[in-house]
Formats: C-alpha cells, sequence, structure tokens
C-alpha cells in the first residue's frame, strides 16, 4: 500500500528472478475489496529512482560501497561517540514508511536506548495539527468514523484536502455516496481541484482563511437554530463560552475571503448526517490545531458525531496512524499520555531500562530538531525519510545535516542520502513482513511477495542489529516481526488504542481487523457512540433518548476550542506579491524519489497572473536571445531561496497564488520553517513569492537535462 486507505494488494514475483511480474488490489481485503489506483500499482510494479542495493560509507568526501560490517560498525561508532555526550545528542527521524513493527522498534531504540526527546516520526510533517485537536476534543487520537459511515452520510465537505489525488480509491466510495439522491459533495478549497471539479460546490476561500469560515459557518448555525441543543447539552462542555467568543458571521466571511451565501450553504449542509473530511490544507498551518478543531467544533455543534456523520482526518502516509499509536513519538505505546509517571513505569518495565532513561517531554517536532543539530545533536540517525526534501527551509535543512554524523537508510537514493556518512539499504514494501494501520484504525499484514536482495536487509532487521551495538540486552536477540508485533500489542492493552486482541492467526483469517480490538473477537467500529437496544420487531433504534457518548476527557463529555487564530507568518507585500501554496499531484507521492519526472517542477498560476508576467517574460525572452520555448519558464522568489520551474496557466488557480507540487526536491527550499505553537506542525501552505524571468544559465540547464 502507498498512501493511508489501506488497500490490499496481490503482488506476485516472477519465476525466475527478483521483483514483482504482477500487482493489482485484493478482491479478498476487507479495505478495498479489489479496488487499487492505478499510482499504488505502478510504483509497486515499476518504481522508478536509483535503488540503494549496497552499503555505503563516506571516504575522502565520497560515498563508496562497503561490506554490511563495516557499514554498521561505522554507525555504530558515530552515533555511539555521539550518545556518549548524553541521550539527546542523538536525533532519531523516522517514517510513516515503515511497518508497525519497526516503527516500534525505532521508537524502543530512539526513547528507550538513547533516551533523546530528538525524535520524530513524519507525524509531526502531515497530522500532528489533527491529533492535537482530537485529543483537545475527545481526549484520545484518531476520528471516529470509519470507512463504513462513507455511504451512510448525506453530506460529504472536504475541506482543505484532495482524495480525488491523494486518496482516489476513498474518494469512489465518496463519489458514489454523494450521488445517490439528496446527498451532495461540497468542498473547501482555495485551489479548484480534481475533487472541487466532481463536487457539486465549491468554495474558494482565500489562503489561509480556514480559521475564520469555519467560525462563520459556526456563527450562522446558531443563527440560524442549527445546534443540536440536546447533543450539546448531554455529551459536551465549552459550549456556551465558545458562543459568547464567536465573530460576526459576516465579518469572519469577509475575513475568509467567501460570500455569506457559501456560508449559508454549508450550515444547511451540516443539518443532515455529514462527514467532514480535511487534510494538509488545514494541518500544515501555524493556525492547523485551531482551524482543526473549529471544524470539529461544527461536528459537535449540530450533533455529527454519530455513524454516518463526523470529523474525519485524512491520514497521508501509508502507516502514518500506525506510528501515532506503536512509535513512542507523542505518546507511550497505545496512545499512553507521554508525561504520565504510571504509564512511563510501565513501558519502562515491560523494556527493561530504567525509566529514568525516558526523555521528559515527546521533543520539539522535526523542525525543532534540525534547530538544535549543531547544539545539542551531533549526530542523526533517518529512517526512511527524506528531510533534505520534505522539511521546510531547506537550504538550512541541507546546511544542518552537513554539520552532523548522518546515517541514512532507505530502499533508494534520495537527496538525504548525498549527505549521509553512513548509508544502510533497506527493504521496502513487497519485500518486507509485518503489519501496518490505515487512517481508519484498520491493522492489515505486509507479506514479502518477493526475496530481499544479498545488500539489503529490512529496517526492522537494521534497527535490531544497531540497536545491540548501541544498547546492549535492549532487544532479546534479533528482532521478528511477530514477535515485536506481540510485544507492542500487548503493551496497548487497557489503552483508548487497544490491539490486544490482534494476532498474526487472526489477521491470517481475517485479512484486516480494525482497533480497538481488546479481545480476539472484538473489533472496532465508530468511536465514542452507543445506541440503544434495536426494536425486535423493525431493527431499529426508534428512541433518540438511547443513544449514549462516552470521551476520554475528565469530564467525559466532548469538549469545545477556545484556540484564537494567528495572523500568517509572511503575508503577501510588494516585494513578494504571491501566494505559494504546495499540494499533491495524482501521480506522485511524497518527495517523488520513486515517481518524480519533471524537471524542473511545474508552477501552475491563474490566466490573470499569467497575463501580468507575460510582458517581463518575453521582455527578457528578447535581451537572452532565448528560444521562444524559453518565455514558459520563471524563477519563484521567497526570502530564502529561489527556483526555476516551468510556468503552466491553470484556470484552477486563484489570482495571487502559485501551486507548486510537493513532490519536487527544490520546492521545500521556498517555505518557511514556523509551526503551529501547540503541534509543532510546519506552516507549508502559505509563504509570500515572487515571479522573476529565468536567468539564460536556468533555462540552458533545463534544456540541457531534457535533450
Amino acid at each position: 500500500m502507498r498512501c493511508a486507505v489501506g488497500c490490499g494488494h496481490v503482488q506476485q514475483s516472477p519465476e525466475r528472478g527478483y521483483g514483482l511480474e504482477t500487482v493489482r488490489g485484493d478482491p479478498s481485503h476487507p479495505v478495498n475489496q479489489g479496488l487499487a489506483c492505478q499510482r499504488g500499482v505502478s510504483e509497486t510494479a515499476d518504481p522508478g529512482g536509483e535503488w540503494l542495493t549496497r552499503p555505503l560509507v563516506r571516504e575522502d568526501g565520497e560515498l563508496v560501497p562497503t561490506t554490511w560490517e563495516s557499514a554498521l560498525q561505522r554507525a555504530a561508532e558515530g552515533l555511539g561517540t555521539a550518545h556518549e555526550a548524553g541521550g539527546d545528542s542523538v536525533a532519531v527521524l523516522g517514517s510513516g514508511q515503515q511497518t508497525n513493527e519497526a516503527a516500534y522498534a525505532l521508537g524502543k531504540l530512539a526513547r528507550g536506548g538513547f533516551g533523546t526527546r530528538y525524535y520524530d516520526a513524519n507525524t509531526t510533517l502531515c497530522m500532528a495539527s489533527a491529533v492535537t485537536a482530537y485529543y483537545d476534543a475527545f481526549g484520545s487520537d484518531a476520528p471516529p468514523p470509519t470507512y463504513d459511515d462513507i455511504p451512510e452520510a448525506e453530506t460529504h465537505v472536504v475541506w482543505g484536502a484532495n482524495p480525488a489525488a491523494a486518496h482516489p480509491v476513498m474518494f469512489r466510495w465518496i463519489r458514489q455516496s454523494a450521488a445517490e439522491d439528496d446527498s451532495e459533495l461540497i468542498v473547501v478549497d482555495p485551489v479548484h481541484s480534481e475533487t472541487a471539479e466532481v463536487a457539486d460546490h465549491h468554495v474558494p476561500l482565500e489562503p489561509g482563511g480556514d480559521l475564520a469560515l469555519a467560525r462563520a459557518v459556526l456563527a450562522r448555525v446558531i443563527e440560524t437554530d442549527g445546534v443540536d441543543e440536546a447533543f450539546v447539552d448531554e455529551a459536551t462542555i465549552g459550549f456556551a463560552e465558545l458562543r459568547a467568543d464567536l465573530p460576526d458571521a459576516a465579518d469572519a466571511a469577509e475575513m475568509a475571503g467567501v460570500s455569506m451565501a457559501d456560508v449559508d450553504r454549508l450550515a444547511a449542509a451540516l443539518e443532515d448526517p455529514s462527514l467532514l473530511y480535511w487534510g494538509m490544507g488545514i494541518n500544515q498551518s501555524v493556525n492547523g490545531t485551531a482551524a482543526a478543531g473549529a471544524l470539529i467544533d461544527l461536528c459537535l455543534a449540530t450533533g455529527n458525531l454519530r455513524p454516518g456523520s463526523g470529523p474525519f482526518s485524512l491520514t497521508g502516509q501509508a502507516n502514518s496512524m500506525g506510528t501515532r499509536v506503536c512509535s513512542s513519538k507523542g505518546s507511550w505505546p497505545g496512545h499512553r499520555p507521554f508525561a504520565d509517571p504510571e504509564h512511563r513505569r510501565e513501558v519502562a518495565e515491560t523494556w527493561d531500562v530504567p525509566v529514568s532513561r525516558f526523555p521528559d517531554d515527546p521533543g520539539p517536532g522535526p523542525v525543532g530538531i534540525v534547530d538544535a543539530i549543531g547544539d545539542d545533536v551531533d549526530a542523526v540517525y533517518a529512517v526512511a525519510t527524506n528531510p533534505v526534501a520534505g522539511m521546510p527551509d531547506t537550504t538550512r535543512v541541507r546546511e544542518k545535516l552537513e554539520d552532523s554524523f548522518l546515517v541514512v537508510q532507505d530502499a533508494f537514493r534520495s537527496e538525504t542520502v548525498d549527505y549521509a556518512d553512513v548509508v544502510l539499504p533497506a527493504a521496502t514494501w513487497g519485500e518486507s513482513e509485518g503489519t501496518t494501520t490505515n487512517m481508519e484504525r484498520t491493522v492489515s499484514r505486509v507479506r514479502a511477495a518477493t526475496e530481499t536482495p544479498s545488500g539489503v536487509r529490512t529496517d526492522l532487521a537494521l534497527i535490531g542489529q544497531l540497536g545491540d551495538r548501541l544498547v546492549p540486552d535492549l532487544f532479546d536477540g534479533p528482532l521478528e516481526p511477530e514477535a515485536v508485533f506481540d510485544e507492542f500489542v500487548a503493551l496497548t492493552a487497557g489503552t483508548p488504542a487497544d490491539l490486544s486482541g490482534i494476532s498474526y492467526d487472526r489477521l491470517e483469517a481475517e485479512h484486516a481487523v480494525r482497533w480497538p480490538a481488546p479481545a480476539p473477537d472484538v473489533a472496532g467500529g465508530y468511536r465514542y457512540y452507543e445506541a440503544g437496544e434495536p426494536d425486535d420487531a423493525t431493527g431499529s433504534v426508534d428512541d433518540p433518548s438511547d443513544e449514549s457518548w462516552s470521551f476520554y476527557t475528565q469530564s467525559g463529555r466532548a469538549r469545545f476550542s477556545m484556540n484564537e487564530a494567528r495572523a500568517l507568518p509572511e503575508p503577501t507585500d510588494e516585494t513578494y506579491p504571491f501566494t505559494l501554496t504546495t499540494a499533491r499531484r495524482p501521480d506522485a507521492y511524497n518527495t517523488g524519489v520513486r515517481t518524480r519526472e519533471d524537471e524542473p517542477p511545474t508552477a501552475r498560476v491563474s490566466p490573470a497572473t499569467a497575463v501580468a508576467f507575460a510582458d517581463e517574460l518575453a521582455a527578457a525572452a528578447e535581451e537572452t536571445e532565448a528560444d521562444e520555448e524559453d518565455d514558459r519558464f520563471a524563477r519563484v522568489v521567497s526570502r530564502r531561496a529561489s527556483v526555476t520551474v516551468s510556468v503552466e496557466t491553470d484556470e484552477a488557480i486563484p489570482d495571487g497564488v502559485v501551486w507548486l507540487p510537493i513532490h519536487h526536491p527544490d520546492v521545500n527550499d521556498l517555505t518557511l520553517p514556523d509551526v503551529d505553537p501547540r503541534s509543532n506542525e510546519p506552516n507549508f501552505k502559505q509563504c509570500a513569492v515572487r515571479l522573476e524571468p529565468p536567468r539564460e544559465r536556468d533555462v540552458r540547464a533545463v534544456a540541457e537535462a531534457s535533450a
């Protein structure tokens, strides 16, 4: 699987040789029932990029092949020397591309072995704001709804996300449900995306206007008597305080750049059972937690917290949910509170390490980790992640990594590999055994479909081998996937994310199981809600008063949010008059190591923006005696860097906005490292830029690269 939808694939190796001959959707898998998107199939069967097939070490400034023994010894020496200065001298960067077993073992090494606070599992780059908002509202992480609720919903509101491009299989279910009579799909997005193209209604708000719009809609819900007063009184706290603090609906709508007609359309839509989905357009902002909380508030106020409705954050990476449950990043396994003394003691006893080794807090997130390199941090261990392309302000990331001892463990050569002191080639999907967890909390088995090349080892094996050299006795012998899984799920028993009833045998029989699953015959459904007993004759629950809710908060009730908006960190001005936003392409994935094609990246701008810039481009082409086609190139310039792009005119892009794909390694040279103050998630989606004519040498370099 390639994204967090969690599709099961049938992968078949050829009769001779290494690799995969056939990849298709698995009709027996309960999540996708045979469906598969082309990106997931093609990237698995025939990925681009350069495979890493031998360990590498840096000698005289160059990466050269070496033996496994030499590579592991060099890695252990570098990490060990840093660790002698203290646990926080080693930083660990994990990923939602690992199995649950590898993520659990990496977290055990980071927290229980090194004892470092400088550890992240990549979820802070994409999901931390949603996670923080879920904890604020429900006292627990993960969406209340599941995929089973999609066909039951009447209204589908997709806010700051583009599932048509990012989650095509899931989007097929959304479209099917929205196509039913009396159902609709509404998209809230500055860009007229692929999802907006097929929606019943598109609300094109200003970039960064999400919190203002959500508050405008809630104010209008109250004005039009759309509040589910019975639910609010029975199951929530904090609504009176929030209501008293709401802005005027018209004023907030103006701040968001939308009409009151759009506000009324959204408020009316929430009167029906509604699923409200959101993605990186909400989370990746200095207001990410506040905006995600405001969307949850809309669901709470309108009673959309029953089956067929609710707040549904859309996860990006394949196992981001799994890393949130098992990796000891923001909480201990099972979503155990990180600072709770009793939970810390239980984890320490299970791992047989002193609780004093654990850091006092979960750490500052990836931007804070980069800040610490060269001060607290001397060495970095990066697993299945590409921070040199995926972090904001990557020029600074490169400079920092150059000053550290860097071990990179990955399957493909990435931009980060080029800065490594040691490279450990790792197995990828189809070569590994383990489990993964999708965005609706469903755990699936991952099985190796082909042999692992002789120069490659699995993430789990490599983590164990480094751990044995650095922290003897942390791991009890070679790490085997099933044994690691059993240890992990046992540690979740009795927690909000209880997986203790799941085993490899159960997954073999059922293919996939949704948590919470506290017993071998139990699987999770809609969270926090319990219906009354159904009527014997009709099979339905006729008395709404039989409904009940229970949340993991101190009061047992869901909590409305009171987060205030922060000003965007970099508004446009005369020098930088345009707003850069970044997003996914349908045919690409993450930092594009396996799917990247275009060179340079393609910037999409509106016709009006293109016309305003056309004369300057034409004049520059004449001055440089460039070819006629050269006027399709430009430079996007931010306060941090400039990037050569090809320019594409697209009416889907609003005036004044420059759209670039997240998948190209140059794009995050431009973005800024400001973060949400509560989640530490970076503000990827808005920064100020200008367009300039291309330099002659840039156009010539592009032409040579394309020849």
